[in-house]
């Protein structure tokens, strides 16, 4: 007989296992939690044309230094949301015929594929057309280009205002176009106050400038505006994943304009898994494991 206050050996051993915590059997290795990011990003040949036939294993996406895994390359489906700001200081006097038929060319290529705004900033910014996929709406809108005479631009307040009525329709791919004649900017705006009004949405600025003609001076005190505008535009640009192009004549205007729209038409909805924490990355990077393709991607998280 067994002594009553004994259990059996394989019944201890059962007992024991069912009070032991969970900690003390081998653990599995979890992968942390992890959430879904999507970024637009263009892909460009040496010829500066797009390439489309690109696959996850393309791409290189890093943040904070950090690789994360790509899940998915797609062709970027949804309509964009394009400001397109225009210069109408006394500056683009001798080109506005230009100037028109590039944007009456641009519109009719765009052919209603992506809402367009049309905001001319002589002066104040004002708009000239509201975001509408109208083609005949939009080339009604030229007849409103005029430039204003003894004007210069306030441009870096056009590319805020900008910025923030984007953020204000909650635009899922806002781009900001602007054509600039180089004329004097008479905003008070720093470069940093752009570059904070671009940050909390996911905006590509885009800058087409007409080239300095002679020899460059340094900027005197009373041309900071115009510093900060240099700035505000190679900054916007290279952070936003924009293009800036410098144009020879305005009757480059239709043909880099043409191409941006390639550009956008052929861009890439690249999304990645991001491991799930309080404080956002610092940096963000896209880049492709092929070296012949230049990838142009938003550097701002």
């Amino acid at each position: 007989m067994m002594n009553g206050s004994r259990l059996p050996r394989a019944h201890l051993l059962l007992v024991l296992a069912a009070t032991l915590p969970a900690a003390s059997s081998p653990l599995r290795a979890q992968s942390p939690q992890s959430e879904e990011r999507s970024i637009y990003v263009s892909a460009v040949d040496k010829a500066g044309k797009p390439v489309t036939t690109l696959s996850p294993s393309d791409f290189v996406v890093r943040e904070g230094g950090m690789a994360r895994e790509v899940l998915r390359v797609q062709p970027a489906s949804e309509p964009a949301q394009i400001a397109l700001l225009v210069d109408t200081s006394a500056a683009i006097e001798p080109n506005v015929g230009d100037m028109r038929r590039a944007l009456e060319r641009f519109f009719k290529e765009v052919g209603g594929r992506h809402e367009i705004a049309l905001i001319a900033y002589g002066e104040r910014p004002t708009v000239l057309v509201d975001y509408t996929r109208d083609v005949k709406r939009l080339q009604s809108g030229l007849a409103m280009i005029f430039p204003r005479a003894n004007s210069g631009t306030e441009l870096l307040d056009a590319i805020v205002e900008a910025t923030r009525g984007l953020q204000l329709r909650k635009a899922v791919r806002p781009v900001i176009v602007v054509f600039n004649a180089r004329g004097q900017e008479f905003g008070e705006r720093s470069h940093q106050s752009v570059i904070d009004a671009l940050r909390p949405i996911p905006v590509a600025l885009h800058a087409l400038v007409l080239a300095r003609r002679g020899t460059k001076s340094p900027l005197s005190a009373d041309q900071r505006q115009m510093q900060e505008l240099e700035q505000s535009i190679a900054e916007g640009t290279r952070l936003t994943g924009g293009r800036r192009e410098e144009l020879l004549t305005t009757m480059a205007l239709g043909d880099k304009l043409h191409a941006l729209l390639e550009d956008i038409d052929n861009q890439y909805k690249v999304t990645y898994a991001r491991p799930k924490t309080l404080i956002p990355p610092e940096t963000l990077e896209v880049t492709s494991k092929r070296p012949e393709i230049t990838v142009r991607a938003r550097r701002i998280p």
